[in-house]
């Protein structure tokens, strides 16, 4: 019983770390983009444009990097699309994000036909389980580089927000774009430029998706991670650390199901797969009125008025 208890806590491990990075360059750039009043709910579309895209350039050029890059500038280009709609006037960026979602997930399906089957170069993953000699160890600390980029993004957002004029700009633009616009603030410029960053940041989400875990493009590769994104950021009280922390307790939910399977617990698999799912759903009911969410969450937010 124990060695099946640690097997399923290895398994868990791994399952974190590698279900968690998507979920964390989403939630990071949907941070960004919350921070400065805006809600993105198309990052889902450009969750799936950025896998690919990056899997795409991946096959083409045969280096994987320049398809994680590629997915980064792809999901600019959504996100800039997005900024520019709702910088106009009476323009609902909820409404706005529905749409870009459903054009982001459309035009990668059209043009993602021919990559389907092809083979693409794949992001090599670092070995920190050398040390070890549990085979199970070994595999769950297989972490892929792009973990580590977003741990390095997190903590820099961080430290930019608190400690930076442009971080400062930002949480005011967030917080009250009629003070901003008093300081001479360019409100739709600031909300076009996080907005933009956190396209490129969901696109790199994509990128790993398709280039890592799982490894290859297909239509089903998302599953509703955009959107989770967003009740993830709720979560973590609009913190970039803490979106990390919530990434993490998201991929570890998302690893249960083959967690379970590894040790041959076939019985509710479908159930402990939709694990994310409910915790969504479980963070939405508890997070909606609770006051410490309403102090946290920028003001120009639409859910804040």
């Amino acid at each position: 019983m124990s060695d099946a208890i640690l097997t399923v806590l290895i398994a868990m491990l791994g399952g974190a770390i590698r279900v968690s990075t998507p979920f964390m360059f989403v939630a990071l750039g949907e941070c960004l983009t919350e921070k400065s009043g805006r809600v993105n709910l198309g990052l889902e579309g450009t969750l799936v444009m950025g896998a690919m895209v990056a899997y795409a350039a991946s096959y083409h050029t045969g280096s994987p990097w320049l398809g994680v890059l590629a997915a980064g500038v792809a999901g600019s280009a959504l996100g800039a699309m997005h900024g520019s709609i709702c910088g106009l006037p009476k323009v609902n960026d909820v409404a706005v994000g529905i749409a870009m979602m459903l054009f982001g997930v459309g035009l990668a399906f059209f043009f993602g036909k021919p990559y389907i089957q092809p083979t693409a170069p794949r992001l090599d993953s670092i070995p920190l389980g050398f040390w070890s000699d549990n085979v199970n160890l070994k595999s769950a600390l297989q972490v892929n580089p792009l973990f580590f980029v977003g741990i390095v993004v997190a903590l820099v957002l961080a430290w930019a927000l608190r400690n930076t004029r442009w971080g400062l700009v930002v949480r005011t633009v967030g917080d009250s774009a009629p003070a901003a616009r008093a300081m001479g603030i360019s409100v739709n410029l600031v909300r076009l430029l996080t907005t933009t960053v956190g396209g490129f940041l969901a696109g790199v989400g994509g990128a790993f998706l398709s280039l890592s875990y799982p490894g290859s493009w297909n239509q089903g590769l998302s599953s509703g991670q955009g959107l989770m994104a967003v009740a993830l950021v709720i979560f973590a009280r609009w913190s970039p650390v803490r979106c990390v922390y919530a990434a993490l307790l998201f991929g570890a939910a998302g690893a249960i199901g083959p967690s379970l399977q590894s040790i041959g617990v076939t019985q509710g698999y479908y159930f402990f797969n939709a694990a994310p799912y409910i915790l969504t759903l479980i963070i939405m009911i508890a997070t909606s009125s609770a006051t410490h969410s309403a102090r946290d969450m920028p003001g120009e937010l639409s859910m804040a008025k």
